[in-house]
């Protein structure tokens, strides 16, 4: 009898054991398609901020995975329809929970349509690491979906399995390039990858009953050709294989090592205006139109006790001669900005403010430094120089809120503080070419009296303060002819008078001349809460010191000082005089007999060489002596108006005067942020270290109100003439009537007023008697006193 065809079981027949049989049979290759899609979302997940993005993208794995086995049975024409349905579910889903971590205001149609416009751009210019927000996550859940939908339609409706891992195989490709250099290798997830679709394709498919045997019904020798056939084919195909893996081994092993090509190159990152590229321009428009109301700013939290911190618009590091520029590059940021380690013993606190912008027009959005937070506005960040801007640009009634951490170094580490070099500093070191060689000279000038970095800064700044004046019509310009004209053009031509924009332009061009590296800062100087107005409008510069960061430096000068000439304390050298013109000879003999022949020892037509030499000498040394003199008697006028001031407390100051100008002259200048304490602290210090120096001189002798010792009784000194000096509780003492008479003023006593000037003197007189010879004599006549900012 003949055997019948083959029983086949319909689905959902059979015992319970069979059916949970087929129920595992069909489990193995949708698990591995959602394992392989997920692992997409771990491998472009590490260059986010958190795991948010890795688990939309598992989420959209199971959802597409899952419909498409629940759809098996439906008409392929169908499945698709269902699926994009509910991938626009799990994609609206998905855009919600990333506007609401990231914070941003607006309804879900809004950010959605925002997101579907700029996700792709917005994706390969992000900061990283990267924010999950509806325009960073939108495209990989989208295309982990359609992967998804993809492999499980040709893997289990047409039975390819290897087929289909194309597709999770070109998303995990795809992750991997646009990840980058920006991460570690995927070593794991990658042969994960692997173990996970050799597991799927080893474990049987799904089948309704036993597979048909394909050359059932032939003849025994059709059936032995075409068996034949199969084995030479298969023999074909893998020593194909094994040529391509012998041939395609080594290439691929060399790409190990290398650094893979990051994709964020080929895309254009945000961009500013020149406007905002330079908004040092911005000053002097700003200077002509005081009440223009820019910001509102309400103070959240901080900022407590040292008044309203600066708010900084743009940082300018690059200058050509011509421009100072910001030259950033921006990337897109979220809400938690890239975090940057202080120095090491600066001291921080957390400032939050509520801005709301006015009138401020352009791309560069205002914060206080260095921002960490901003939440109420989509932000771009260079982490280089602490710069924000808004893509889309500022709108009046724009409103955000920015917390930053406010870095304050340690001001005692300054004096002794360097500077670094090298590449790493080159920007902000280069000086272009063509700077004007009066400028030149002016920075020779001030480095060569200044060796120390932040000696040399603050003579700038000084220097800045004391001969220029700040006016609102001077016109804009910071390129060198303006800077030029700025330093010394005449006065009565517009010369010499500039707004911020010029000061803090000259002093940063002069400390790069004199070997320090200096930006520009453009910002607001706020005078609290309120509106900040165009006249808050402020530029200073900034310079760099190792291990203390940048410091802002105040070239400006005092309200209601008159600034002194440049003259007085910088003349530039002549211009070389043209050649005499040689007079042309007359036709006509002349009248005048011949001169005798000169007399032995004297040059013809003049006197004789030793006469020169020596009156060249003579003069020279009379011009010495004068100068000096001069000096000593304007010292001495100096010191007399100050401790001999009507008002007793004025002279309490004028004492302690003499006292930091002491410890100036010294080489140990007390910065002006320093508590009297401080000072008498560095003063103890000071004056200990220049006695251990010199063990065998002691204290100055008698002296008068100048320093200058003088033999006889003391004048004045009372304390600090006999050996020892001053002790520890002279100088606390001075402190404390300095305090006295700051913060009560009209209490100060004539003789605690008599009581300071000795105090002061004593202390002066001390640290000169532990200088030697020549040192007491330019103590005596150091123009610095004269000059020094007060």
């Amino acid at each position: 009898m003949g055997r019948g065809p083959p029983v086949v079981t319909p689905p959902g027949t059979g015992t319970v054991a069979e059916r949970a049989v087929r129920a595992l049979r069909a489990v193995p290759v949708p698990a591995a398609l959602i394992v392989l899609v997920a692992l997409s979302g771990v491998v472009l997940g590490r260059v986010y901020a958190d795991p948010l993005l890795t688990r939309l993208m598992a989420g959209a794995a199971v959802g597409s995975v899952l419909v498409g086995v629940a759809a098996r049975r439906l008409p392929s024409w169908l499945v698709a329809p269902l699926s994009v349905a509910a991938m626009t579910g799990w994609t609206l889903l998905s855009l919600r929970l990333a506007a609401a971590h990231a914070a941003l205001p607006g309804g879900l149609g809004g950010v959605a349509a925002d997101a579907a416009r700029n996700a792709i751009p917005r994706l390969l210019t992000a900061m990283i690491p990267v924010e999950p927000a509806p325009d960073t996550v939108l495209v990989p859940v989208v295309a982990a979906w359609l992967a998804g939908l993809t492999a499980a339609e040709v893997a289990l409706r047409a039975g390819r399995v290897l087929l289909g891992y194309l597709p999770p195989a070109l998303l995990y490709a795809g992750a991997l390039y646009v990840v980058g250099p920006n991460a570690d290798p995927a070593i794991g997830p990658t042969v994960l990858f692997a173990a996970v679709a050799a597991a799927g394709l080893a474990t049987p498919g799904r089948r309704d009953g036993p597979a048909p045997d394909p050359v059932a019904g032939l003849t025994p020798a059709v059936r032995a050709a075409v068996r034949l056939r199969l084995v030479a084919a298969s023999a074909a195909g893998l020593a194909v294989v094994v040529a391509l893996a012998a041939l395609l081994a080594p290439v691929v092993a060399a790409q190990v090592d290398e650094r893979p090509v990051d994709p964020r190159r080929y895309v254009e990152p945000p961009r500013v205006e020149s406007l905002d590229e330079n908004p040092l321009i911005r000053i002097s428009g700003w200077a002509l139109n005081p009440d223009q109301r820019l910001l509102d700013v309400r103070t959240v939290a901080g900022a407590g006790g040292d008044g309203s911190p600066r708010i900084r618009l743009a940082v300018l590091s690059d200058y050509d001669g011509v421009t100072w520029r910001v030259g950033a590059t921006y990337r897109n940021a979220g809400r938690i900005l890239p975090a940057a380690e202080p120095a090491p013993d600066a001291a921080t606190d957390e400032v939050r403010q509520e801005i709301t912008v006015g009138d401020l027009t352009g791309r560069l959005l205002p914060a206080v430094p260095t921002p960490r937070e901003v939440t109420g506005a989509r932000v771009a960040y260079d982490p280089g120089t602490g710069t924000l801007i808004r893509p889309e640009g500022l709108a009046p009634g724009l409103r955000y809120e920015v917390s930053s951490v406010r870095e304050r170094p340690d001001a005692n580490l300054l004096p002794t503080a360097n500077v670094p070099a090298g590449d790493e500093v080159a920007r902000v070191l280069r000086v272009a070419d063509g700077a004007p060689e009066p400028v030149r000279r002016l920075a020779t000038q001030l480095a060569e009296s200044n060796g120390a970095p932040y000696a040399r800064a603050d003579a700038i700044a000084t220097f800045l303060a004391e001969h220029y004046r700040v006016t609102a019509d001077a016109p804009s310009g910071h390129a060198y002819p303006n800077l030029a004209f700025f330093l010394f053009g005449p006065r009565n031509g517009g010369g010499q008078r500039g707004t911020s924009e010029q000061f803090a332009a000259a002093f940063a061009v002069l400390g790069r001349l004199a070997g320090l590296p200096t930006r520009v800062v453009v910002g607001f100087e706020p005078k609290g809460d309120g509106p900040v107005r165009a006249a808050d409008a402020y530029a200073w510069p900034e310079v760099l010191f190792d291990g203390v960061g940048w410091v802002p430096f105040d070239p400006m000068p005092q309200p209601n000082e008159e600034p002194r000439p440049v003259e007085e304390d910088f003349r530039p050298q002549p211009e070389d005089p043209p050649p005499s013109e040689v007079p042309a000879p007359t036709e006509e003999p002349s009248a005048t007999p011949p001169a005798a022949a000169p007399a032995p020892g004297r040059a013809e037509g003049g006197l004789g060489t030793p006469v020169l030499v020596g009156g060249g000498v003579g003069g020279l040394a009379l011009l010495v002596g004068a100068v000096l003199a001069a000096l000593y008697a304007a010292r001495r006028r100096l010191t007399r108006s100050r401790l001999d001031a009507a008002d007793p407390g004025e002279r309490v100051v004028g004492a302690w005067r003499e006292l930091t100008d002491a410890l100036r002259l010294a080489g140990q200048p007390a910065g002006p942020d320093l508590a009297a304490a401080e000072v008498a602290e560095r003063a103890h210090r000071t004056l200990a270290e220049a006695r251990a120096a010199r063990p065998g001189a002691g204290a100055a002798g008698p002296t008068d109100r100048t320093g200058e010792g003088a033999a006889g009784p003391t004048d004045r000194t009372g304390e600090g003439a006999a050996a020892g000096g001053p002790d520890e509780a002279a100088v606390d003492e001075l402190a404390a009537l300095l305090n006295q008479a700051g913060f009560a003023p009209g209490s100060v006593t004539p003789e605690q007023a008599e009581r300071a000037a000795r105090l002061s003197q004593g202390f002066g007189d001390a640290l000169r008697a532990a200088r030697s010879r020549w040192g007491r004599l330019w103590w005596t006549v150091h123009p610095g006193p004269l000059r020094w900012r007060r």
